[in-house]
């Protein structure tokens, strides 16, 4: 015969299944979970490392600036040690030009004529003094030409002055100073 079954079986599947698919929901959620924790650490894990090399690179950037500083300062250091020892040099080699100077002026100096005044600015001479005639500050004039010291004599004031019994003329010339590095050239 027959057997008819009459429990209620439909139901217990259904219970089943929804026991099973309450499982795989529950599953898929921790496994989904599961992800989320690892994609979140290892995206945290890049980007503290990344920050660990940001701040490496900023320390490294840091101390390069220093370095760059330091070496700027050096730079104007040696800069102004290079002109300090230009400067000494140009005062070495000028030295001897003031000794040159005072001897062609007792050279250029013709008889009769007679200096008050000498004063140099830069390499402009110019010299004041009185002369028995007009004719001696020309010679003054043509022994500054052929002057190995100076040159382009200029003629700036004559003046007639008579006193008591004496006549002369007081003048101011100018010139220019050589060089030892013109002379060298």
């Amino acid at each position: 015969m027959p057997s008819i079954n009459l429990l209620p079986w439909r139901e217990e599947q259904r219970k089943q299944r929804q026991k099973e698919f309450s499982l795989g929901a529950v599953a898929a959620l921790v496994a989904g979970l599961a992800v989320m924790w690892y994609v979140n650490t290892s995206f945290q894990g890049q980007i503290d490392h990344q920050n660990q090399r940001n701040t490496r690179l900023e320390q490294e950037i840091k101390v390069l600036k220093e370095q760059i500083e330091e070496l700027n300062g050096l730079e104007r250091q040696k800069e102004r040690l290079l002109a300090r020892m230009d400067s000494i040099d140009k005062l070495q080699r000028s030295r001897p030009e003031v000794v040159h100077l005072f001897d062609q002026m007792v050279e250029v100096l013709p008889d009769g004529v007679y200096l008050t005044s000498v004063k140099q600015q830069g390499l402009n001479l110019e010299f004041k003094g009185s002369a028995e005639s007009s004719t001696r500050v020309s010679a003054l004039m043509r022994n500054i030409e052929r002057s190995e010291w100076m040159r382009n004599p200029g003629l700036d004031v004559v003046q007639t002055v008579e006193d008591d019994r004496t006549r002369r003329s007081e003048f101011t010339v100018s010139a220019e100073q050589v060089r030892i590095e013109e002379e060298l050239e």
